[in-house]
Parts: structure tokens; sequence; C-alpha cells
């Protein structure tokens, strides 16, 4: 199953081609209701194949790439979902995602994929991943406040003895201390260590150092296009050491001390959203801050105004958005003579707005918050800090 990484995403906000089908919805992991899921995307597909109808596409000539999407529908795929589905699909291109949050039951057709509900899988916006370190082990989990999973890392040794080729280590009995207890900061020298039974605590400690370099190299080429934190969880030694090989510069300074071994993901996910929550609550509470402090020193960086804010999204000129994840406006943008035009119900060709706007956003480098539309800075379901 794909992996949603920052580079797909720019993947599918790049891709222009009518007609574009995007086909999201939630998914039951276990138990009965999970014979839910198959009932409905076949009525999801006859969603799509009658909207493509409605705009001149003939089934006839769409049945060769839509069948990519229906050979999904299998026992052995419904077995392995998360909180939600999500399916692309062109005369060109064909993606799916399991997605580790829920999301609302939609399909849109346009020319272009609809790509809100994805965006707050790569912006600071609750998603996160947790490093789970032990000698012997290292797992990577991607997490969110609801959901985690294990993900698939190439090239990291499977424990220091490979890592090594050094069998003695496993029978060496040793202690190490930090003068903060190990979750804050850096590792100390090597002579700030103590150790019992090894005559060479300097040659334990440069071990498990090369250990996490091999480690950390692994964990940087998964993760080099995300800005997501990474949290450690590991015995209370291990983590200042992680800290000094560590390259990814979203790791987080405090981490879960405890043996993970046994853990599953999802107690992971529990035992450190702790940790995390915090920063995802200020970075947006420092970005609504911001755009009040604007609203009232410079308005004229502030805006509200749907139709404002989707021509400044597509040339360049938002710095930050704020879009409600519970809202849908549906209508028209022409480039050309820079119009926008808004409809109370979706009509055929119909885009949602706030989806163009966030998409848009970020895909010229701007910052999307996705959000309720109750947390929305402004009255209503979208507002905007300009660049300038």
């Amino acid at each position: 199953m794909d992996f949603l990484s920052k580079s797909d995403l720019k993947t599918l906000l790049e891709h222009h081609e009518q007609p574009s089908v995007s086909l999201y919805m939630p998914t039951v992991k276990v138990g009965s209701e999970t014979q839910q899921n198959p009932i409905r995307f076949k009525n999801l597909m006859k969603e799509a194949e009658s909207k493509l109808e409605e705009i001149g596409i003939r089934l006839s000539d769409a049945s060769e790439w839509l069948e990519q999407a229906k050979k999904l529908d299998e026992l052995k795929f419904w077995e392995h979902q998360e909180l939600g589905l999500a399916i692309f699909i062109s005369p060109t291109a064909f993606h799916y995602y399991c997605l580790p949050i829920e999301v609302d039951e939609i399909v849109v057709v346009s020319d272009r994929f609809h790509l809100k509900p994805l965006l707050p899988l790569v912006n600071k916006n609750g998603r996160y991943f947790i490093l789970a370190l032990s000698q012997d082990n290292v797992r990577l989990i991607e997490a969110t406040q609801f959901s985690a999973r294990e993900i698939h890392v190439e090239n990291i040794p499977e424990n220091i003895d490979q890592a090594l080729m050094y069998d003695e280590f496993s029978n060496t009995q040793f202690r190490i201390f930090t003068s903060s207890g190990g979750t804050r900061n850096p590792a100390p020298e090597a002579g700030a260590y103590h150790g019992q039974g090894s005559p060479d605590v300097d040659k334990i400690y440069l071990d498990i150092l090369q250990y996490f370099y091999q480690v950390d190299k692994g964990i940087f080429d998964r993760l080099k296009d995300e800005d997501a934190p990474l949290v450690l969880a590991g015995v209370e030694y291990l983590l200042p050491l992680y800290h000094q090989a560590n390259s990814y510069q979203h790791l987080l300074a405090d981490g879960m001390t405890g043996n993970p071994k046994m853990l599953k993901p999802e107690e992971l996910q529990t035992l450190t959203w702790e940790i995390v929550q915090p920063y995802f609550e200020q970075s947006y509470t420092e970005a609504v801050q911001r755009y009040h402090d604007l609203s009232g020193a410079q308005p004229e960086k502030t805006v509200t105004d749907l139709e404002e804010i989707v021509s400044a999204a597509y040339y360049q000129r938002l710095d930050s958005l704020f879009v409600a994840s519970d809202y849908h406006q549906w209508g028209q943008f022409n480039p050309e003579t820079n119009t926008v035009e808004i409809h109370e119900e979706a009509q055929p060709d119909d885009e949602d707005l706030l989806d163009f706007a966030a998409v848009y956003t970020a895909l010229n480098g701007g910052t999307v918050y996705v959000e309720p539309q109750e947390k929305m800075p402004g009255e209503g379901a979208v507002a905007a800090i300009a660049r300038y």
C-alpha cells in the first residue's frame, strides 16, 4: 500500500488533465462493518461514472482507465485498510492511498485532482513520525492524533550487531547517564559516560553512535522531503545518542523513554501524542495570532473574500491560507480573465474553490492550514495572509 509523501502530493498537485477523478471514502479497519467498504466503493465508482457522463465522457472511452480502480475491489485489498481511502484516476495517471485520517465521502471530477483532504497529512497539522529505537530493532511509524501505522524503511540495519558485526556487544552490561535525563539535550562527550562490566566505555559509546549514524541515513533518505515532526521512543540512554547522530531537522527535543520493542504502533501513538500535541497547537495558534495582528496593523495583508483569495492563490500572492475542512464552495475560475464564478450547487465542470485555493497556495510555496470551520480566524470558511 502506498505511503503518501510530500513528493507524492507534489506529483498530484501538478497533474492537470481532463477528466481527473478524485474519490475519497472512510474505511473500516476491523469488525463486521468492514463489509461496508466494498459496497461504499462500488457506489462511489458508479457516482464517478455518472459525473463523467454529465460532462460528455462516454464510459466506453473511460472504461480502460477506470478499470484500474475497479481491480482494487478484492478481499485482500479490503483486509489492509486504515481510516480513509483516496483514489485518483485519469487517462494517464492512477494513484491510491490508505489514509491514517478520517475523510468525508466525496467524488469530484474536474481537470485536476481534489486534494484538500490530503493537506493535513503533509502540513504541520497533526501528522508526525515516531522512531522506536532499541539495540536490536528500529521501527518508523507514521501517526496522527487518531491512528498509527508502521512504514518500511530501506537500508536500515536490523540491529547493532548487523551494523557493526560485533557479537559481543549484546552481552555487555552498562549504564549511561546524561545531565538532563537524556530526552532534551544532545549526547555529552564520551568521557561523561560511566559503565559497569566494560573496560572500554568510550568504545561502547562509539559503537552505538556508529549504529545510529547508519539508522539516521535510512531515516533521512525516507523523510528528506517531509517537514512533519519526528519523536523518539526508546530506553533513556539511547535518545541523546541518536540526537547526536540525527540529521533530520524536524526531530523534537523531547522523547518517550522506555522500552518500545513490545509496543504496538497504536500504543506508541498514545504515549507520544502528548509530546507532539503542543507542537501542533502552537503552530496553528501562532499562525492565527499573526493573522489577527496583521488584520489590525496591516489590514491590506489579510483577505477573507473568496474570489480574491482564489485569484491570489493562483498568482502566487498568498503566504498562508486557512481553509475549512468541512465546507465546499463550488464554482469555476478563469485565469485568462481572472474571474471567479460561484454556484450554490455543483454544476458540471465545477470544482471546489476552497480546494483550488488550497492546492495553488501549497503548489506556490505557501502554508495551508486545514481545520474545521469553527476554528477559522475569520467569520467565513476561508481566510488568508497575503505576501504583499
